[in-house]
This record gives C-alpha cells, sequence and structure tokens, in this order.
C-alpha cells in the first residue's frame, strides 16, 4: 500500500529503542541530533536506489498501482481497479506540472452493483434526475447555466413570525410571491439558458413547486441540489462558470452541448 502501516510499526520500534537510551542516561537532545543525522542518511540512501520513471509509461504505473492495491480490502480485484486508477489520473493529470489535482477526479457509488462493475466514464456523471414537475426532458443545442442562488421566495435574517389576519392579505403575499418568482424565470429565459443546474441549499428550497411549474411552461430542464463540493468540478468539465446572483446572468457564464436528456 502507501506504507502507513510499516510507518507506524518502525517508528513505535524507535521509541521503543529511545527509551532504553533514556534508561541508560543518555541525554534526549543526544539522541534527538542522532535522529537527525540517521535521517539524513536514510533520504540519501533512499535517493541512491531511487529510479527515474517516465510518466506516460503505463505499464509502470500499473505495477505500482496493482502493488498498492494488494494490501487493501479490495486486493482481489486490483486487476480490475489498477487499470482503471491510472488511466484516471493520465487523463486527469496536468502535463506542464505533472500533477494531479485528485478533486478532478469524482468517484460516484451505486448500490446493487459489484466491483466488477466499475467503470471509467471519460466526461461528467451528474447523479441527479430532472424534476419531475419540469416536464422537459430533452433539450438539443444546451446551454447550460450553474447557479448559486435560491429560485424562491427570501427570508429575512432573523426568525420572525408574519401573521395574515385577512384574504386580501393572503393574497397579495402569493401574489408578490408569484410576481417574484416569475421576474427571475423570465430573466434567466431571455438570456438563452435552457438546462438549469442549482446549487443545494441548506436554508430553504433551492427552488420552489411554483418556480418548477414556471421552467415547464418556458421549456427550460432543471436539475436542482448539485452539491456545493461539486461545484468546481462541475465547472470545470462543463466549462462554465458559477452563477452568484441573478443580476450576473449571461450566456458568457453558459456551458454548451448537443444534447442533454
Amino acid at each position: 500500500g502507501d506504507g502507513t502501516t510499516s510507518v507506524v510499526v518502525i517508528a513505535g520500534s524507535l521509541l521503543t529503542a529511545c527509551s532504553k537510551l533514556l534508561d541508560k542516561g543518555i541525554h534526549p537532545t543526544v539522541i534527538s541530533e542522532a535522529f537527525q543525522k540517521a535521517a539524513e542518511i536514510a533520504c540519501e540512501v533512499l535517493k541512491n536506489h531511487s529510479q527515474e520513471m517516465d510518466i506516460s509509461n503505463r505499464e509502470i504505473l500499473l505495477k505500482i498501482a496493482s502493488t498498492s492495491l494488494n494490501s487493501k480490502a479490495v486486493g482481489q480485484y486490483s486487476s480490475v481497479l489498477a487499470p482503471i486508477a491510472v488511466d484516471a489520473v493520465l487523463r486527469a493529470i496536468d502535463k506542464t506540472s505533472h500533477s494531479v489535482n485528485l478533486n478532478d477526479i469524482k468517484i460516484t457509488m451505486k448500490f446493487g452493483g459489484t466491483v466488477e462493475d466499475t467503470v471509467l466514464v471519460d466526461g461528467l456523471i451528474i447523479d441527479r434526475h430532472v424534476e419531475s414537475i419540469c416536464n422537459v426532458k430533452r433539450v438539443e443545442k444546451a446551454k447550460i447555466a450553474l447557479i448559486e442562488f435560491c429560485i424562491s421566495p427570501p427570508k429575512t435574517n432573523m426568525d420572525h413570525s408574519v401573521v395574515v389576519s385577512e384574504y386580501s392579505q393572503m393574497d397579495r403575499v402569493i401574489s408578490e410571491e408569484r410576481k417574484y418568482i416569475l421576474n427571475i424565470a423570465k430573466t434567466i429565459k431571455s438570456s438563452g439558458c435552457n438546462v438549469l443546474l442549482i446549487q443545494k441549499s441548506i436554508l430553504r428550497d433551492a427552488i420552489t413547486d411554483l418556480a418548477l411549474h414556471f421552467f415547464s411552461k418556458l421549456n427550460i430542464m432543471v436539475i436542482k441540489d448539485i452539491e456545493r463540493n461539486d461545484v468546481e468540478l462541475y465547472c470545470k468539465a462543463l466549462n462554465c462558470k458559477p452563477i452568484a446572483i441573478l443580476d450576473h446572468f449571461n450566456p458568457d457564464m453558459f456551458a454548451k452541448a448537443d444534447l442533454v436528456e
């Protein structure tokens, strides 16, 4: 594996040896300095035994991945998982710095399958369904926007109770909510967007049923509850920018696709 167990075992043995040295009356500073010198020698030995590796050599990378996986619980599936891991890293690698941002590789787990069912998808899996209230299931020449704001009536910064005592007041509340949501929907439609990804909200509803009704009438596909941690990955994969407020809604922030369904 990655050597974590070996590190713990070696560290424990070294501490045991330190205890014996302390019992003999050797000063802790002397022991500490000895450790520093031993570390320098160990690094030099490792450097002399190391070999330069071509990052494009897939066969060597497969051997390294298999060796690491063999010590894990999934060791028996190393022949299946090692090629997937290597190919994923090779596709996500920054060829200029030869480094990999592991956040660019997303693992999606599904119930009901086995390890042998694991596959590498060259693209992005959005593990969400189109909202059932929104009848738009297929969009050609899609213009995709990912928003970080909610399409629902705003709430106060503090907990307050609003008492409505007359039907006219209730009608006014409903009318204002409808106007507020409809204005957002029309602004999004006028921008040319026809596929909307909405970030998950924990403070209030990310989108209301009324808003979904409007978007259905405007032929805009809606996919909600995009996890906050996945926003950066989605933007990088789709080549779009997250939209934080309605005023920033313009085509320069959109991603484009031939088909979304």
